[in-house]
């Protein structure tokens, strides 16, 4: 079903695919149903999001930052309140527009240090 690749990365074979479609495709009924929004953000975000937010700093090394190649400050997203936070900065025009349900199913990303078992 599942293969472990690296301490953190896994290969979903067909069934454990399957499965894993599967609780999605649950998730977004009961999210659908309850009015929320799906939406699609990007895993590369740029780090001035970060930087206004003040993450970019105290999120540590589980943050994973990166340049391209214009030499521009890049992460890989462990989490995407700065990303929600821009798009209804830029989309909300009016409060008459809310209340806003929005929702994404995706991977994240984070160089977390593994604990040991007390």
């Amino acid at each position: 079903m599942i293969r472990k690749l690296a301490s953190g990365l896994y290969i979903w074979l067909p069934t454990g695919l399957r499965v894993l479609k599967k609780v999605e495709n649950i998730v977004r009924e009961e999210m659908n149903n309850a009015g929320a929004i799906e939406v699609s953000m990007p895993v590369v975000q740029p780090a001035d999001l970060w930087q206004e937010s003040g993450r970019w700093e105290q999120y540590g090394p589980e943050l994973l930052r990166f340049v391209d190649r214009g030499d521009r400050p890049f992460v890989l997203g462990p989490t995407h309140e700065e990303v929600i936070t821009d798009l209804i900065r830029n989309e909300l025009n009016s409060y008459k527009q809310l209340p806003l349900n929005f929702f994404q199913i995706q991977t994240k990303f984070r160089d977390e240090v593994r604990r040991a078992l007390a």
